[in-house]
């Protein structure tokens, strides 16, 4: 048994995917000890089982009364609202994964420290977060004597900062533009109906969708001195999962479209443990479509066709970057659990 607990509270798309990687990637690493949900055990089961996106679950799934057993392990489930009434201290839980997308304000999520837990992972872009951490651009930053409630970052943001690290390395970025052409979620209709977005409330699978994005906004947080420089936008498109985006950027330095792919396979040579991006970011020099990445564990691919990435007139830098936006950020958040048990908790 592993001496860290960690416990997950929200077992939707994410919390799900999530599970599965830390049982793929980093096994022994934690134990899973308890997931709350609304949702009752064998709803979760069986969404944990079978998935539309990654298909059957190999390992062994079994339901009791207020738990699930998954590959033989037993995960205890609760269904509470209200993060402060959790069991964590009794449960000796040490880390958990807010990924509910309701407690995305730290000081909603500090309840989960409050209630017993050491340190709060929260699956999204959050407020008030004490950081927001990127792993392979900004994860040395991380204390964690100083840091205990500690954002994902998007899945979106997970791919434009490898991406702009390597840009802002090289060349120096001045200023730019980005558009993720983004699948569809669970934050949209699947027909018309109500929602705040008036966009967002058309139908998701027959539709282009154009919304709000933060992750070019939120880039400043992993890489400070590019704060003002982005800004962006999404379309949301019919499909079920991986992402595109298209970056666009003026550099300080001119380069030719070669220097620019070579950068980035340069850039993948070396793990992120040891500086580069190996493990993070690779490049693609295939002629690939968007299934073809679904289940990449990779945070961003950057399209090595010069085609799609290259150096345009006036020297306006374009570069073309997919993600699987559950599997990669699901990977990378399991990644991130295993790198602050190896800081120690």
């Amino acid at each position: 048994m592993a001496e860290v607990r960690v416990a997950i509270n929200g077992f939707g798309r994410i919390g799900r995917q999530v599970l599965k990687a830390l049982l793929e990637r980093h096994p022994g690493v934690v134990d899973v000890v308890a997931i709350n949900d609304l949702a009752d055990p064998k709803t979760n089961a069986h969404l944990f089982r079978y998935d539309t996106n990654y298909g059957k679950f190999e390992g062994t799934v079994e339901v009791k009364e207020d738990a699930l057993v998954i590959n033989g392990n037993e995960i205890k489930v609760l269904s509470e609202k209200d993060p402060a009434k959790l069991p964590w201290k009794d449960l000796g839980v040490d880390i958990v994964l807010e990924s509910t997308g309701v407690f995305t304000d730290a000081n909603k999520a500090r309840a989960h420290i409050e209630a017993g837990a050491k340190k709060v992972i929260i699956s999204a872009p959050a407020t008030n977060e004490d950081i927001t951490v990127v792993l392979g651009v900004n994860h040395t930053a991380y204390n964690p004597k100083e840091h205990h409630i500690v954002s994902n970052a998007s899945c979106t943001t997970n791919c434009l900062a490898p991406v702009c690290k390597v840009l802002h390395e090289k060349f120096g970025i001045e200023y730019g533009l980005m558009t993720t052409v983004h699948a569809y979620t669970n934050d949209q209709r699947i027909l018309d109906l109500v929602h705040r977005d008036l966009r967002r409330a058309r139908a998701a699978a027959m539709n282009i969708v154009p919304t709000t994005t933060g992750a070019a906004k939120a880039i400043h947080l992993v890489l400070p001195e590019l704060k003002g420089k982005l800004h962006g936008i999404a379309m949301r498109v019919p499909v079920s999962t991986v992402s595109v985006i298209d970056l666009n950027v003026v550099t300080t330095k001119k380069t030719t479209t070669e220097e620019l792919i070579e950068a980035f396979k340069e850039a993948e040579k070396t793990p992120w443990r040891e500086g580069g991006l190996g493990g993070i970011l690779r490049v693609e020099t295939d002629p690939c479509v968007s299934i073809d990445f679904k289940g990449d564990p990779h945070s961003a691919i950057v399209d090595g066709d010069p085609a799609f990435t290259f150096v345009g007139p006036g020297g306006m830098v374009k570069v073309t970057a997919w993600y699987d936006n559950e599997w990669g950020y699901a990977c990378r958040t399991a990644d991130l659990i295993a790198y602050m048990v190896e800081l120690g908790l």
